[in-house]
C-alpha cells in the first residue's frame, strides 16, 4: 500500500524518497522541493563571483614590494659590509707589509747616517769598519728574505645559510596577557646593575655588572663586552646601523656584537640625553630636562642632527618626556608633569610630530624614575608601571585593556622574538612566554 506524502497539506500519495529530508513524497513536492535548492545556487554563485572579483582585485602588490625593498636593502647593505671588510683586510694587509718594509729602512736609515757622521768626523776604527761590514751584509740578507716573505693568509669561504633571513606568516592571534606565565627564567642583576635592555629579532642586550651581555633566544648569554661607561639611560636598536645604540647621560654609544667594539658617536653633541628609539632612517633622542625636546638624527651616511622640536611642540615646561618608541611612523611618549605628578601617553606623527590622541593614567607619580613601555600586539602599548608595581595594556582606541599585577616592581620591558616577555626589575631581568 501506498504511503501518503509527508506533507500534511497534500493528499496525494508518495512516489519517492527525498534524499534530502529523507521524507516520502509526492512528485509535485519533490519537484519544488528540487526547485528550491537550485534556487539556492544563484546566491552562492554570485558569492563566490564577488570573491573571485575581490581576489583579483587584492591590493597586495604594494606590500609586496615593502618587503621585495626590504630583501634589496638587506642585498645592498650586505655588499655594503663585504666591501668594507674587504677594504680593512687590504689595509691591514699594507700595513703589515709597510711595517715590515719600514723597520728595514729604519735600519738603512741609520747605518747611513752613522757612516756620514764619521766621514764628516773623519774618526774612524778598524772596529767600527768590522761593525759596519757586518751590519750591512746582515741588512743586505734580510732585505733579500723579504722578497720572499711569506705571510699568514687564511681566507674562509662565506657562509650564507637559510637562517640570515627567516620567513613566516605573522600568526594573527592576539596575545592574552591576563594569564600571563609565571617567570620562565630569571637573571640576577649585579651590584650596579643598570636596568635599560633592548633587542633585535637574535639578540637580546642587557648590562650586568661590570658588562654588557648579549643573550640569544634561549636566554643564554654568548657574548659579553666590558662596560667602562657612566650610568645607562637607555639602549635601542638600529637595522640601519646594525648596531645597539646606548645613551648615557652626555654621550651616545653604538656597540657592534660582531667586532664586540664600543664606539663614542662624536658627530652628536654632548647634551643632557635620556631616551631612544629608531626607525629605519632616523635616530630620535629626547632630553632630559624639564620642557622636553626630541632631536631628530639621520642614520646615514653619517649620524646628522636633522631637527628639533622644542616645548610646547613637545610638552608643557613643567613636563617630561619619560619614554619615545617609534613604530608605524608614529612616535609614543610618555611625558610625566611633575608639578602635577601625573602621566600620559600620546602618540605623534613622525614626520611633523602631529598630535593623535593621548590617554591620561591614574596614576601619582611620586618617584623620580622614568615609565618605559614598548609596542605590543598590533596597535597597542605596554606600560611598565613602577608606582604600582603592574603592567598597562593600553589599545589603540585610548582604552586600558589590562592591568596585569607583577610580582616585582617593573622598570623596562620589551618583547623578544615571537613568544618572550621580557620584564627588567630592581633585581634582575624576568623572562615570561606568551
Amino acid at each position: 500500500m501506498l504511503q501518503p506524502c509527508a506533507n500534511v497539506t497534500c493528499k496525494r500519495a508518495s512516489c519517492a524518497l527525498c534524499h534530502c529530508c529523507q521524507q516520502n513524497v509526492c512528485i509535485s513536492h519533490l519537484n519544488e522541493q528540487n526547485e528550491f535548492l537550485n534556487s539556492q545556487l544563484n546566491p552562492l554563485a554570485d558569492s563566490i563571483n564577488a570573491l573571485n572579483h575581490q581576489f583579483n582585485t587584492l591590493c597586495i602588490h604594494e606590500t609586496t614590494r615593502d618587503y621585495h625593498k626590504k630583501l634589496e636593502q638587506w642585498r645592498l647593505d650586505c655588499y655594503k659590509k663585504i666591501d668594507q671588510f674587504f677594504e680593512e683586510k687590504c689595509q691591514e694587509f699594507d700595513q703589515l707589509v709597510a711595517d715590515i718594509l719600514n723597520k728595514q729602512r729604519d735600519k738603512l736609515s741609520n747605518i747611513q747616517s752613522d757612516i756620514s757622521k764619521l766621514i764628516h768626523n773623519k774618526e774612524i776604527t778598524q772596529q767600527d769598519i768590522e761593525l759596519f761590514t757586518s751590519n750591512i751584509s746582515q741588512l743586505d740578507d734580510e732585505l733579500k728574505k723579504i722578497e720572499h716573505t711569506n705571510i699568514q693568509f687564511n681566507i674562509s669561504p662565506l657562509i650564507i645559510n637559510d637562517t640570515l633571513i627567516y620567513l613566516r606568516k605573522t600568526n594573527e592571534k592576539q596575545i592574552d596577557l591576563s594569564i600571563l606565565s609565571s617567570i620562565y627564567k630569571e637573571i640576577k642583576y649585579p651590584p650596579e646593575s643598570y636596568c635599560p635592555l633592548a633587542c633585535n629579532d637574535r639578540l637580546l642586550l642587557i648590562h650586568q655588572a661590570p658588562n654588557l651581555c648579549f643573550m640569544d633566544t634561549e636566554m643564554v648569554i654568548i657574548k659579553q663586552i666590558l662596560w667602562s661607561h657612566d650610568a645607562i639611560r637607555d639602549i635601542c636598536w638600529s637595522s640601519t646601523l646594525n648596531r645597539f645604540i646606548i645613551i648615557e647621560e652626555n654621550n651616545i654609544f653604538l656597540v657592534n656584537e660582531n667586532t664586540m667594539s664600543i664606539e663614542n658617536v662624536e658627530t652628536i653633541e654632548k647634551r643632557r640625553w635620556f631616551s631612544c628609539t629608531c626607525s629605519d632612517t632616523y635616530l630620535f633622542l629626547t632630553t632630559g630636562v624639564r620642557g622636553s625636546s626630541i632631536v631628530e638624527f639621520r642614520l646615514s651616511p653619517l649620524i646628522t642632527a636633522m631637527k628639533e622640536w622644542k616645548s610646547p611642540n613637545t610638552c608643557t615646561k613643567d613636563e617630561f618626556i619619560n619614554g619615545i618608541d617609534y613604530k608605524n611612523d608614529i612616535l609614543a611618549l610618555t611625558i610625566k608633569n611633575k608639578i602635577e605628578k601625573t602621566l600620559r601617553l600620546e602618540l605623534r606623527s613622525c614626520e611633523k610630530l602631529n598630535h593623535i590622541w593621548s590617554f591620561p593614567f591614574n596614576i601619582i607619580c611620586n618617584q623620580n624614575i622614568a615609565f618605559r613601555f614598548c609596542s605590543f600586539n598590533y596597535d597597542e602599548w605596554l606600560v611598565a608601571d613602577y608606582e604600582n608595581g603592574n603592567l598597562l595594556q593600553i589599545t589603540n582606541d585610548k582604552s586600558l585593556k589590562k592591568t596585569i599585577s607583577y610580582k616585582a616592581i617593573p622598570y623596562y620591558i620589551c618583547l623578544f622574538g615571537s613568544d618572550m616577555l621580557v620584564v627588567s626589575t630592581a633585581k634582575g631581568v624576568n623572562f615570561h612566554k606568551i
